[in-house]
């Protein structure tokens, strides 16, 4: 049964799960060096890959997933890519399709269950037969795009030792809810207003896939679910889209070692988001849910934050 007893203590400042989120995630400045790498995927299609390195050679790798309307140069990104390159491992921070600052090919985008992409990602570093190797950290929908890969019948490589999702959203659709509220009025605010303007440029790229009118009536998330996610991707509705690509269903066929790490205080997840009863039948799957963190926060004042001290924990004793 491991459910993990957190050790993570928010400094008074930020038990807000409010303040935690937005300090982490709008107030936090950090500095890497990157090389961008495009890789071709399966369908002709292009991703980006940021790479950064540690000071000697290494034979490991972690690679690193962000969320909803995130990049690779984002701090909950980069922090735990420093602090691996900082202790002897390579680190890949991965763009989705559409969030390298260029459109991509095609009228499709990445979304919540988009494994294939993940799968070509891993299958091109396994080619480089550089690395022994190979660790997975996923951040919010990374985070269930990355469980989701894990546990839906996609060949993992042995490479791939263990693998961490940090708030992560793993009951699609009760998430969709949560953002919904009046709470979440700040946050689904913005993500909807970065989604539709990508849209609307995506529909002068694909005229004929998508009207204007069409994008003039989202409203909600759940509209962008609806309107463009869902049927760009071949599902029936926003609601088939949750239902098939939350990673909920796929714990109990994990089978490398995972942490998930959910704070109790995230406004973003709902209570079916916090695994228990897989963390209780598979042993491969270790639960942690300190009392604060936000969403994607964990701060720790004056080093590294809490989930990326603790992936490079869990990742060692997984090696």
């Amino acid at each position: 049964m491991p459910i993990v007893n957190s050790t993570f203590k928010a400094h008074f400042r930020f038990r807000s799960g409010f303040i935690s989120t937005v300090y982490s995630g709008l107030i936090r400045r950090l500095k890497i060096n990157q090389t961008r790498e495009r890789i071709t995927l399966r369908d002709g299609d292009f991703i980006d890959l940021d790479w950064s390195y540690s000071s000697t050679p290494s034979k490991s790798v972690i690679i690193l997933f962000h969320g909803l309307e995130g990049h690779g140069q984002r701090p909950y990104i980069t922090g735990p890519a420093l602090h691996f390159n900082a202790n002897n491992s390579d680190a890949i921070c991965v763009n989705f399709r559409c969030c390298s600052g260029e459109l991509n090919r095609y009228y499709t985008s990445y979304h919540s269950g988009k494994t294939d992409d993940v799968e070509d990602i891993i299958n091109y570093v396994v080619s480089l037969n550089k690395y022994d190797s190979i660790f997975l950290k996923g951040i919010s929908l990374g985070g269930n795009i990355l469980l989701k890969y894990l546990g839906d019948g996609s060949k993992v490589p042995t490479q791939v030792k263990a693998a961490m999702a940090v708030s992560v959203p793993c009951d699609l659709a009760g998430s969709a809810k949560a953002l919904h509220t009046f709470k979440n009025f700040p946050y689904h605010t913005s993500f909807k207003w970065g989604l539709v303007k990508r849209l609307k440029l995506k529909q002068k790229q694909f005229p004929e896939a998508i009207t204007k009118a069409k994008i003039k009536s989202i409203k909600t998330l759940n509209d962008f679910d609806e309107v463009y996610s869902s049927r760009a991707h071949g599902f029936k509705n926003a609601q088939d889209y949750y239902e098939k690509c939350s990673s909920l269903q796929f714990l109990n066929a994990i089978k490398i070692p995972v942490l998930i790490l959910n704070a109790l205080n995230d406004s973003f997840l709902s209570e079916a988001c916090f695994p228990f009863e897989a963390a209780k039948s598979n042993p491969n799957i270790f639960l942690e849910t300190p009392k604060h963190g936000g969403h994607v926060g964990f701060i720790n004042c004056g080093g590294y934050y809490y989930n990326e001290t603790r992936a490079l924990e869990f990742f060692l004793e997984c090696k």
